[in-house]
């Protein structure tokens, strides 16, 4: 997955202050602004972010769910961004500010990119 500017690298050191643990132990990759998780494990799809405080998921978080075309928005405390990717990476669409308890869906995709609101 490419980043505008550049290749995303894989693990660089993060702030692990208000990290929960259940992202630490994803895999993750930065460009240097942005920290993406991957959620590779069947658990770590289904929970995403949800429940999750808003200092938990700053907007420079974000959650790729790969083999992906559809997520929910049950259990988030804040709204979401979501992208859809195709399986070269490749935005497809996005949704902002998609609120809670709310299902989105997109045909063709391949991973969805998930992120807070600002």
């Amino acid at each position: 997955m490419e980043a505008a500017g550049g290749e995303l690298r894989a693990r660089e050191p993060l702030t692990e202050g208000m990290l929960p643990a259940r992202l630490r132990r994803l895999e993750h990759r930065t460009d240097g602004t942005v920290s993406v998780f991957v959620a590779s494990t069947f658990a770590s799809r289904l929970l995403g972010l949800a429940f999750l405080a808003e200092h938990q998921a700053p907007p420079t978080r974000a959650l790729l769910l790969p083999r992906c075309s559809s997520v929910h928005t049950f259990g988030m405390r804040f709204a979401l961004d979501i992208s859809f990717l195709d399986a070269h990476g490749n935005r497809l669409r996005t949704a902002w500010n998609v609120p809670p308890r709310r299902i989105v869906r997109q045909g063709g995709a391949a991973a969805v990119l998930e992120r807070r609101s600002t």
